[in-house]
């Protein structure tokens, strides 16, 4: 397998203590460069095109209208110009077809996945518009590698450089179920309602999806969000930061998210 991370990331590892890094555009070190974060989520992408029985992921071509939609939503909320590396990453999107599971998330180097079952969960568009806007947040600010940074060794990141595919493998996995810091996730909701206050959409949109999961008291909560930082506190960021910003957004689009939702399989 080709080395997909260079020979820059050793001397990051080794100089750990000096100023070799990153923590711009976000909290926390960061060993990784822009073009590794990229390496890394092509790699992470190829292996789950490469396990269609534990993702199976919606061919575009027999499905355009679950895609398109999506797309014209991606589109909006990177061309918001808030989104920092807009140009840098590859911004890609696929479906997973798994009703099961109410999630979404994006890799380093921006690939995107949803769940079906985070759709058909959700009521409107802002509402699937906010956590889109969220989990791009987090690839745009960088937050999965600078986690890896945080809780593998130096060990780790150089079997990465060596081109360990078992350990790509297990990444994967890690940055699916990634649990970020308080900060990270305080970080990707603000990024959320940044990206969509120049937009039509109400841009609190987000905080519409713990409002559903406490009007049904909790039940059902997603695993990846049982260490994430209350959903009421949570609520009140989302509306406190969309009023700092003066985001004035009024849409939903409730009756065509139901068409998307009918377009699905």
């Amino acid at each position: 397998m080709r080395k997909v991370f260079s020979i820059s990331v050793l001397i990051c590892s080794i100089a750990l203590l000096t100023s070799c890094g990153s923590a711009n555009g976000g909290g926390g070190f960061n060993l990784f460069s822009i073009q590794e974060d990229k390496d890394l989520g092509k790699q992470v992408a190829a292996e789950i095109d490469g396990n269609p029985q534990e993702y199976p992921v919606l061919d575009s071509a027999r499905n355009p209208v679950p895609y398109r939609y999506l797309y014209d939503m991606r589109n909006t909320i990177l061309n918001s110009g808030n989104v920092k590396h807009k140009d840098d990453f590859v911004w890609r999107l696929r479906i997973i077809n798994d009703d099961k599971t109410k999630n979404a998330f994006c890799t380093p180097g921006g690939y995107i996945y949803v769940y079906t079952g985070l759709i058909k969960y959700l009521d409107s568009e802002e509402q699937l518009a906010g956590v889109l806007a969220h989990e791009i947040g987090h690839a745009d600010l960088r937050h999965s590698t600078r986690q890896m940074t945080k809780l593998y060794g130096v060990d780790v990141l150089l079997s990465i450089i060596a081109g360990d595919r078992a350990l790509i493998k297990d990444l994967t996995a890690s940055i699916i179920g990634l649990k970020f810091s308080r900060t990270h996730e305080e970080e990707a909701d603000e990024a959320s309602v940044k990206y969509l206050c120049p937009t039509d959409y109400i841009a609190a949109g987000g905080a519409k999806f713990f409002e559903k999961i406490e009007a049904e008291g909790g039940a059902g909560v997603p695993e990846w969000l049982s260490t994430h930082p209350s959903p009421e506190n949570r609520i009140e960021n989302f509306y406190n930061t969309s009023l700092e910003l003066g985001c004035g957004g009024e849409a939903t689009y409730k009756d065509r998210y139901d068409q998307l939702k009918r377009s699905l399989p």
